[in-house]
């Protein structure tokens, strides 16, 4: 089997190469051809002379963008690449700074016997980031499965075949959220227990504010259901507190209509267009094995 593992990266190229490298010496006894495909999001940081002499790993490309779009962009613009240009059977997609632990691989390789017609997704079973962090995807969580009626346990570490990347590329929702996206496209997925990582090197570029943007976009994906499930859990609300209906007992249809706000807002961030010429912010690609 031919498979692409997909990195995107900004600026954490120590991370990256660790990464490569602990690729590598996990996927020794895996008798398939791995090749690396490396998407560069416009980094500021000078890249590093790369010198890797890997036995296990095919290939290593990095596919340099021209500008920055944004971490969920630059894996629906790997895919697209991949897709459009590569030799392949299966892509994984894994984040470069460790925390998706390439000791896992092994586990989505061994379940392509039971399920290699399906995507395979690393579910979340343990989380290494900050009690504060934790809390917000809690909630993040608790308000997907609310207002959507998804329950969305795993994010962009999977095991995608062919026929889910042509999937991938032909759903403008990619373009916002990956999960989200293969969420609403395949119903059918196969799961594997997934340990988040810690990072090789220094903080998570994840900002809370970036959190918030990452939750809605999931959400977007769905905002048939927000709405219709807005609507309904409105009414009754509505009902419920009618004969004490005052400014203080009106503050929670307040923050549902913020709520749906906000949701339709960042979901304009599926923009079909843009994901279809998205390979023509390519700045170079540089095949370094």
């Amino acid at each position: 089997m031919k498979i692409k593992i997909l990195i995107p990266i900004y600026n954490d190229w120590q991370s990256a190469l660790e990464l490569i490298k602990n690729i590598n010496s996990n996927i020794a006894d895996l008798q398939h051809d791995f090749s690396v495909i490396l998407i560069d999001d416009a980094s500021i940081d000078p890249k590093p002379e790369i010198k890797i002499d890997l036995e296990n790993i095919l290939s290593i490309k990095i596919i340099t963008m021209k500008e920055n779009k944004g971490h969920a962009r630059c894996y629906a613009a790997g895919l697209k690449y991949i897709f459009e240009n590569e030799d392949f059977d299966y892509v994984i997609p894994m984040d470069g700074d460790g925390e998706d632990r390439p000791e896992e691989i092994k586990q989505f390789i061994e379940n392509l016997n039971y399920h290699n017609d399906k995507p395979i997704v690393g579910e979340r079973v343990k989380r290494s980031e900050s009690i504060f962090f934790k809390t917000c995807y809690f909630i993040h969580k608790v308000l997907t499965l609310t207002f959507t009626g998804k329950s969305i346990k795993f994010g962009n570490y999977t095991c995608l075949p062919k026929s889910t990347v042509q999937k991938m590329v032909n759903e403008k929702a990619t373009w916002s959220s990956f999960s989200g996206a293969l969420t609403k496209i395949e119903n059918d997925r196969a799961i594997v227990p997934s340990i988040r990582g810690v990072r090789y090197e220094g903080p998570s570029q994840m900002s809370f504010k970036n959190l918030i943007i990452h939750s809605f976009s999931i959400i977007g994906v769905f905002k048939t259901n927000v709405f219709i499930r807005s609507i309904f859990f409105s009414l009754i609300y509505l009902f419920l507190i009618y004969p004490n209906l005052s400014i203080t007992t009106f503050i929670p249809i307040i923050l549902i209509i913020l709520f749906l706000f906000m949701t339709f807002k960042i979901s304009s961030r599926e923009n079909k267009s843009e994901f279809d010429s998205s390979l023509s912010n390519i700045l170079n690609i540089e095949s370094i094995k």
